[in-house]
């Protein structure tokens, strides 16, 4: 199994970058990559939310289960339709004295079968998700920050 992760540090309150990252259906407002979250469905502690967003002008869209546990400072996500189905994703927030360490943790246990190869992994895993994660983590950044001085 291919691991990507993506990491930035944030120099905010926890419980701010909370409040940001784990509004998925806010995300367009400030991630200007992202075109949209829809909540499809909620069941018990679990959402199946449809994402949408561009990587370089290229339109992307995907399925997931998501359990947000703002108490654990995680997010996981299952993709479950699109060319990363099969993809586990983990967001995980640490304190780091004033300051947070964010990283997104994906999991390519891909099941489309075109994208199964080492070929295939490597396209979804850098060329698209590492560059959007990276993205999304960035623009975080910036939002939660200039928040802070408002």
């Amino acid at each position: 199994m291919r691991q990507s992760v993506n990491e930035i540090t944030i120099r905010a309150p926890v419980e701010r970058i909370i409040e940001y990252a784990f509004d998925l259906p806010r995300w367009p407002q400030y991630l200007p990559h992202y075109r949209w979250v829809t909540i499809l469905d909620k069941k018990e502690d679990r959402l199946t939310v449809e994402m949408a967003c561009w990587r370089t002008g290229i339109p992307l869209r995907w399925r997931s289960h998501l359990w947000v546990l703002p108490e654990e400072r995680r997010m996981l996500f299952r993709h479950i339709a699109g060319p990363a189905r099969g993809m586990d994703v983990e967001w995980l927030l640490r304190e780091e004295g004033d300051q947070v360490h964010v990283s997104i943790r994906h999991d390519l246990s891909l099941e489309v079968p075109v994208v199964k190869s080492a070929l295939g992994q490597w396209v979804v895993g850098e060329f698209f998700v590492g560059a959007v994660a990276g993205r999304t983590l960035a623009w975080l950044k910036k939002t939660v920050e200039a928040s802070l001085m408002e």
